[in-house]
Order: structure tokens, then C-alpha cells, then sequence
């Protein structure tokens, strides 16, 4: 692996290395500059040769094709949300590494926080002590329905912002899914679930407004986000007494 003199931070580079990487290029892939031959590799190979300088056969197993067809995707779905997943508040900087928009990688995003977070709400339902029955069509559709809902509420505000602000409020829904699982596991009582459930809504509602302030926006997002999930929660409630 490189030590900390092998890595320079792309706002820091050097004006040797400027030279020669692609700048452009560099901010959807990482680029491993080989001095020796003045020749700079990019993305998932320069990740793989690091990778191979102390693990050999990782890197071997990792290029037979069908791994790396998959690996190389992976690298795009994970570069071109990155900042969607981790945010950084230096975007508006010129020199800031900010990856490209893709659509294509966007909607395949919020398409895995969909169907992942349906699924594990789905099961966590019914062992919310609500009586309410696992239903994996209706999570879906208010998974997709928050989507709607916050996209036609906000279009106007938001603006070019808006696919940003998507990807980020996806990784909201993410963070609160990963942070139900281990009550799927748990012997809870009948008021546990509802307390656990309550304290994963606080963090994911202190996560949405961290998120809305390093993109610049003021609370309208949170409150209409708040104000969908609120309304779902209690039809959902009232259907089912």
C-alpha cells in the first residue's frame, strides 16, 4: 500500500504531477502516477496495482474479466456518488475533486437504497409492536413515493441541486436501514422496537439537516421530508386499527 509521502491530495498537487494527470479525468478516477516511466493510471487499475503491491493474489483474482466487469462497475457506482454518500462542503471550490454527474449511476443509487431499505422495513414492520403486517410492495411504493413527493415539492427550490439532494437524502434512508438491521436480531419487547425506531428517526432527521446545510439549503427540504414520513406513519397506523 502507499505511504503517507506516496499520496498527495488533489487540491495539493504538485506542479510535476499537474503536468501529467488528466485533471478532469482524475476526479472520477483515482490516478496512480508512476514517475518512472511519466505515465499515470487511472481508476480501477491504479486501485489494483496498490492493491497488489502488498496483496498479490487479490489483485490476480480481481482481473479475471467477469470479476473485473463487475469491480469496474462497482468503482463507477461508488465514484459517481461518492460525494453523495460522504459530502464535502469545499464543493463550489474549482480545485475540488467533485466527480461528474452521471445519470445512469445516480438512478442505479437510489434504485439499490429503494429496494434494500423496502426490504429491511418491510421485515422490521412487523416487529415494530404495531400490529402491522410485512409488506414489501408497500414500502416500496413509499420508498418511491418519498421520491415523488420531495422532487415535484421542491423541483422549483432546489434547482440544479436537485439530483444532489437526492442522492444525499438516499443516503439519509441508507444510514437509517443499516441502523435497523440489528433490531431485526434482537428479543425486543412490545415498546422497544417503537423506542429503537424512534431514536434511528432522530439521527437519520439530524443527518438530513447536516446534509440540507452542506449543500446550502435552508429547512424547507427537512420539513417537507419530515412532513411525508409523518403522514405515511400515521395512514399506515389508521389502516391497520
Amino acid at each position: 500500500m502507499l505511504d503517507g509521502s506516496g499520496r498527495e491530495a488533489f487540491t495539493e498537487l504538485s506542479f510535476k504531477n499537474k503536468n501529467l494527470i488528466d485533471f478532469n479525468r482524475a476526479k472520477n478516477e483515482i490516478a496512480l502516477v508512476d514517475h518512472t516511466k511519466n505515465k499515470v493510471i487511472y481508476g480501477l487499475d491504479s486501485l489494483l496495482i496498490i492493491i497488489g503491491t502488498s496483496f498479490p493474489l487479490l489483485e490476480k483474482i480481481a482481473r479475471i474479466k467477469p470479476l473485473y466487469w463487475f469491480f469496474k462497475k462497482l468503482y463507477s457506482f461508488i465514484s459517481y456518488n461518492r460525494k453523495q454518500i460522504i459530502p464535502s462542503a469545499n464543493g463550489s471550490s474549482a480545485a475540488a475533486c467533485i466527480p461528474d454527474f452521471n445519470l445512469k449511476y445516480r438512478l442505479a443509487y437510489i434504485g439499490f437504497v429503494v429496494l434494500f431499505s423496502s426490504y429491511v422495513l418491510s421485515i422490521f414492520t412487523s416487529k415494530s409492536g404495531l400490529d402491522i403486517n410485512p409488506n414489501f410492495t408497500r414500502e416500496f411504493a413509499i420508498c418511491l413515493g418519498q421520491i415523488i413527493w420531495q422532487t415535484l415539492f421542491l423541483k422549483l427550490y432546489l434547482k440544479g441541486k436537485l439530483w444532489d439532494y437526492l442522492g444525499n437524502m438516499m443516503t439519509v434512508s441508507l444510514i437509517g436501514t443499516l441502523l435497523l438491521i440489528p433490531g431485526l436480531f434482537l428479543n425486543l419487547n412490545s415498546i422497544s422496537p417503537i423506542i429503537y425506531f424512534g431514536i434511528v428517526v432522530v439521527i437519520m432527521f439530524l443527518e438530513h439537516l447536516r446534509r440540507c446545510k452542506i449543500l446550502q439549503l435552508n429547512l424547507l427540504p427537512t420539513i417537507s421530508w419530515m412532513i411525508f414520513r409523518m403522514t405515511v406513519l400515521g395512514i399506515i397506523i389508521w389502516l391497520n386499527y
